[in-house]
């Protein structure tokens, strides 16, 4: 029996980044010999084990066949006689399908020299920064599609390999990518958007047609023109992107990173005669990404926070015109009073917004400070002796809500805002 660590751990060693899970293939063994050694069975699909200690996943060498379309379409083979190189050949990419034995897996990447077992040229493509298929079998599985573009958007000075990028061109004519089950396309997608530079990982969908039929709603957007007056790159699919990338640059959570994603859904289906304006493109995004979050089950918290973004970022980026009442109502609207925390995510997705744009990257957001402080001044207001001085008075629910309002906007109006 031989024991290799393989995978992302070998990849992200040799990139001299720091390795967190190791993955560990097994040769030569069966699950009778595992289990007699302790090993855990965790598998259910394929023969995968828990080591006792260490908690960390060993997988017996195995091979793959194509049975059927989709990501769970395959019959696999594990046995003893299946040989590291096999195991290799069935992995995405050649970056991803290189081995270390166990006995130097803990050591200096330095160490490993001669030792590291690289059938299909990953420490090459590595050095070059290229993605690169490991074998035509590439194209049995659509979820590589979206790991590949998940890969560009966390490794994001990495190109794709011409020949790569056109069997995934044929997989997405061949309509592999609509058997994707929306569980893996959001996985996926989840994960490319908290990678460094998400913009990578639409690039690349959009280049080889998966854009289209993952996210409609998101591809139409490229071509489509906005008043230069306020957005300088004109194009919204290149202004989404720029938003993305903010979100990246600014380190937010993912319900900012979706919720910058949806903001602008509605512009793509805006009428041709009224371009480049896109009057009521608000309610028009939250409409369509209530179907994209469905479609892909998006968490709640995600789609809550885009809904609030997509339908008030505008509103919110005029609020220094607004007075203490307005001020107020938009309060309201973002449910910043229950939600606090929730009304800070709100703003960054719409600082992310006004700062994607071409040439105001470093411009300041002070509607943000102004709405936090407006809303600190609501937040200020003890609501339990007004509605009890209102219900002494003969008012109830609406009418004691209307003197707690009022409270609030002479906070408001107290703190200079």
């Amino acid at each position: 029996m031989q024991v290799f660590v393989v995978g992302g751990a070998v990849r992200d060693a040799l990139m001299g980044q720091s390795v967190n899970d190791r993955d560990w293939v097994v040769v030569g063994s069966t699950p009778e010999a595992m289990t007699a050694q302790g090993f855990v069975p965790v598998g259910k699909d394929f023969p995968v084990f828990l080591q006792p200690k260490t908690r960390e996943e060993y997988a017996l060498a195995r091979t793959e066949r194509k049975t059927a379309r989709g990501y769970k379409g395959f019959a696999v083979q594990a046995a003893p006689d299946v040989t590291l190189e096999e195991d290799l050949a069935r992995r995405d990419l050649t970056v991803n399908a290189m081995a270390v034995p166990e006995a130097l897996a803990h050591q200096a990447p330095s160490t490993w020299t001669e030792q590291i077992v690289d059938p299909y040229g990953g420490q090459r493509d590595l050095q070059a920064k290229v993605l690169r298929h490991v074998t035509h079998a590439f194209t049995e599985d659509p979820v590589r599609i979206l790991r590949l573009a998940r890969f560009a958007a966390r490794f994001a000075d990495f190109s794709v390999a011409a020949e790569t990028m056109a069997l995934m061109r044929e997989m997405v004519e061949d309509g592999e990518a609509d058997h994707l089950v929306p569980e893996r396309v959001w996985q996926e997608l989840a994960k490319g958007l908290m990678s460094t530079q998400p913009s990578r990982m639409f690039e690349v969908l959009r280049e080889c047609g998966a854009l289209k039929v993952l996210l409609p709603e998101l591809d139409r957007l490229w071509g489509v023109p906005q008043r230069p007056e306020y957005h300088p790159e004109v194009d919204t699919g290149v202004h989404m992107m720029l938003v993305m990338d903010m979100a990246a640059r600014l380190n937010t959570p993912l319900s900012v990173r979706v919720a910058c994603l949806m903001h602008d859904l509605g512009k793509g289906t805006t009428p041709a005669d009224v371009l480049p304006r896109h009057i009521g493109h608000e309610g028009r995004s939250v409409k369509l990404l209530h179907k994209v979050c469905e479609r892909l089950r998006v968490p709640t918290d995600c789609k809550e926070l885009a809904e609030v973004v997509a339908r008030e970022h505008g509103n919110i980026h005029r609020s220094a015109e607004l007075g203490p009442e307005a001020l107020m109502r938009l309060l309201d609207r973002c449910d910043a009073i229950r939600q606090p925390e929730r009304f800070a995510r709100v703003l960054q997705a719409c600082e992310c917004d006004a700062r994607g744009r071409l040439g105001l990257e470093e411009a300041a957001y002070p509607q943000a400070a102004r709405l936090l402080h407006a809303q600190q001044a609501a937040l200020s207001v003890e609501t339990a002796p007004i509605a009890q001085a209102a219900a002494a008075h003969g008012l109830k629910g609406p009418e004691i809500g209307l003197q707690i309002t009022q409270a609030r906007v002479k906070a408001i109006t107290m703190a200079s805002l």
